[in-house]
């Protein structure tokens, strides 16, 4: 990577795994000028995992989707907005488990999302269960 400063090389000082945000935390030095700066480095699921879908066609795996489907079951909550994002990230750090050859199946995300919304807020789980029922 270069410095986002001078354009000269850099080294990582400091690396860590953040486990919840599914992302690497990394300090860099520039080696011409000494500059430090921080970088987040994530996987970019849009390009890379394809959801197949029972009727159609494959298509790319959109955070935004599944995030606007977790938000229309907490909308009886003060905190939907927050709530909605956080329960996102944490279904697509659980969904490579159910991924193959980075395919998902729309039954597996929606399972997947079933099962932590349960563990989240049991009526949001329900309207969830309600609402996606084709599915699971």
């Amino acid at each position: 990577m270069v410095c986002i400063k001078c354009q000269s090389r850099t080294k990582v000082c400091n690396s860590r795994l953040q486990k919840r945000a599914n992302a690497i935390w990394r300090r860099r030095k520039c080696l011409a000028c000494r500059y430090v700066f921080t970088t987040q480095e994530s996987l970019d699921t849009e390009k890379s995992w394809v959801v197949q879908y029972s009727t159609a066609l494959p298509r790319p795996f959109t955070r935004d989707t599944l995030f606007i489907s977790v938000f229309k079951s907490l909308q009886h909550r003060p905190s939907a907005t927050g709530d909605a994002t956080a329960l996102t990230a944490t279904i697509i750090t659980q969904l490579p488990a159910a991924m193959q050859q980075a395919e998902l199946t729309s039954t597996a995300i929606a399972t997947i999302s079933l099962q932590v919304l349960q563990r989240f807020d049991v009526a949001a789980a329900t309207f969830y269960q309600a609402y996606h029922g084709d599915v699971l």
